[in-house]
């Protein structure tokens, strides 16, 4: 069998929109980074990653690959384990949101920590985006879910993030995946199993999403 026949097995005809999709992933860290890995084995080519990091020891119980490229840049290092991508390495802020052109893009992914970069990037793209709220300080990978921003529960993060948006008078609804289990630490300790969930159903989401398109 070839490399993606399985995945036709089930996508059928809808493979074709997936390998004709532009997809544009900010932050390639625990959720990213599983995201990435599910969105390139199921058949999407024109992926384009942004992030500044390097991979450290600290990243090695949860972001994939990071075992192999310690002090690395991490979108180099990704490179050569998916080598269609295209990388941008800058930091994701307020201002390379404002200036960043999304508008070639089906899909904006968004796995970055930044509350304002965040904010930014949901008042920009609010039409295709799905955001990512907070994956550490859980064990629970099955009370991870996808819902409508206004709808998601449970995460102080996406409290936080809710109240802001509705500071500025933003109203409109964008998807995002989060967890209904509350913290078990304070500390930002963090479970493979959890943060690879959540980056594993934001890509299912986004095969969703992309499946229901018609001109891609």
């Amino acid at each position: 069998m070839e490399k993606y026949d399985r995945i036709k097995l089930v996508l059928k005809e809808d493979f074709n929109k997936l390998e004709n999709a532009k997809v544009i992933l900010l932050g390639v860290g625990g959720v990213g980074s599983f995201c990435l890995d599910c969105l390139y084995r199921s058949g999407v080519k024109d992926i384009t990653i942004v992030d500044f990091d390097t991979y450290d020891k600290s990243n090695q119980n949860r972001q994939m690959w990071s075992e192999l490229h310690e002090g690395e840049v991490k979108v180099e290092a990704l490179k050569e384990h998916y080598p269609d991508l295209i990388v941008i390495n800058k930091r994701i802020d307020e201002e390379w949101v404002r200036e960043f052109d999304f508008d070639p893009y089906d899909l904006v992914l968004d796995a970055i920590d930044d509350r304002n970069a965040k904010l930014a990037v949901a008042q920009k793209c609010y039409k295709k985006l799905i955001s990512s709220f907070g994956s550490a300080k859980r064990l629970d990978p099955t009370q991870v879910q996808v819902g409508d921003i206004w709808k998601s529960y449970g995460d102080k993060f996406g409290a936080k993030i809710r109240n802001e948006l509705k500071k500025r008078g933003f109203n409109k609804k964008y998807k995002v995946v989060f967890s209904s289990e509350e913290a078990v630490v304070k500390e930002k300790g963090s479970f493979m199993g959890v943060t690879a969930t959540f980056g594993l159903t934001m890509c299912a989401e986004s095969i969703k999403v992309l499946r229901k398109k018609k001109n891609v």
